[in-house]
């Protein structure tokens, strides 16, 4: 069977950039939906920014217009990135790790405090700890065998 230089079936795109897609569309479907009354509860209280926004995304993640935002520019940006390769590697890997990173500020942070800007409860805590996870996952797993048109590196090949 005849193979593209990205490693797969001619004509169809990559294993890597399928599931940046998928990702990134999710992130704008929330971003969007974090806008939508009845699907936000407490759409009312919502703030720009801060602890004390009172929205929550189907009634159980802290939402606010900033943080919404931050979903739809993300998810944006990923479909971007998700046209190459490289781009979808480095967003869903990349992505990940950020993920990981906020799952740790949510933390390590007051909750009560203006350092909770975006803003994030224990809900959004876990969700980031499941998103870094998974999106690094995709990221290095779906990549081995794509965009170099060769085959994998094995380090005892080399001289």
């Amino acid at each position: 069977m005849a193979r593209n230089a990205r490693g797969g079936p001619p004509g169809r795109k990559p294993r890597v950039q399928l599931a940046a897609v998928a990702v990134a569309g999710l992130f704008v479907l929330l971003g969007v939906l974090g806008f939508v009354p009845g699907i936000t509860t407490g759409y009312g209280d919502m703030t720009f920014a801060g602890h004390h926004s009172e929205a929550r995304l189907l009634g159980l993640f802290q939402v606010s217009i900033l943080h919404n935002a931050l979903h739809l520019g993300f998810g944006l940006a990923g479909l971007l990135l998700a046209r190459s390769v490289g781009g979808a590697r480095v967003f869903l890997a990349g992505g990940g790790a950020l993920y990981l990173g906020l799952w740790l500020y949510g933390f390590a942070i007051d909750r009560e405090s203006a350092a909770n800007f975006i803003p994030v409860n224990d809900a959004d805590n876990w969700l980031h700890l499941f998103l870094g996870f998974g999106m690094l996952a995709l990221g290095l797993l779906l990549s081995n065998r794509v965009g170099t048109g060769t085959r994998l590196d094995n380090p005892f090949d080399r001289p």
